[in-house]
């Protein structure tokens, strides 16, 4: 099994606490998730976020019906948290995010591992470019969401 990875960063203009909330609410990850997946939460809202939590989430890749289950694997706020799948398309799927004040907001990062079945035929087509395109979207959600709303706040005072 080849074990890739992939790498996003992104500068907000919010501390970390803020940025850590947002995701500690998992009902906020359809509000960044591409609506060409159809993703919808499974597990009834509101999740208690912490170490062993399982979420379950259905989605469509390429119109194919996919069941995701993943587990909460590390649990750090404001720092930093961990989620595998533990069902799902992946052979492997290992991201971890990571919150760190940075220049009067925060850098977040997503580092994510992760393997296919017959990676070798699907990867280099279909799969790195699907990551890439979901992450390039998710960051634009955040950029719009919380850049926005800075702004807005700036203004009030």
């Amino acid at each position: 099994m080849k074990i890739l990875d992939f790498k996003s960063r992104i500068w907000l203009p919010l501390p970390p606490e803020h940025l850590f909330s947002f995701f500690a609410d998992a009902a906020n990850l359809e509000s960044i998730t591409p609506p060409w997946l159809h993703f919808k939460i499974l597990t009834p809202v509101p999740i208690e976020m912490r170490e062993g939590t399982l979420i379950d989430y259905k989605l469509r890749i390429h119109g194919l019906p996919i069941y995701w289950r993943t587990r909460i694997s590390r649990w750090q706020p404001p720092y930093c948290f961990v989620d595998e799948q533990l069902r799902g398309p992946y052979r492997r799927w290992i991201h971890r995010h990571t919150f760190d004040a940075s220049d009067g907001g925060t850098l977040m990062q997503d580092y994510v591992e992760y393997a296919v079945p017959f990676d070798f035929v699907i990867c280099k087509w279909f799969v790195r470019p699907d990551i890439e395109r979901i992450f390039r979207y998710r960051s634009g959600q955040l950029r719009k969401r919380f850049c926005t709303q800075n702004l807005h706040e700036q203004n009030r005072q």
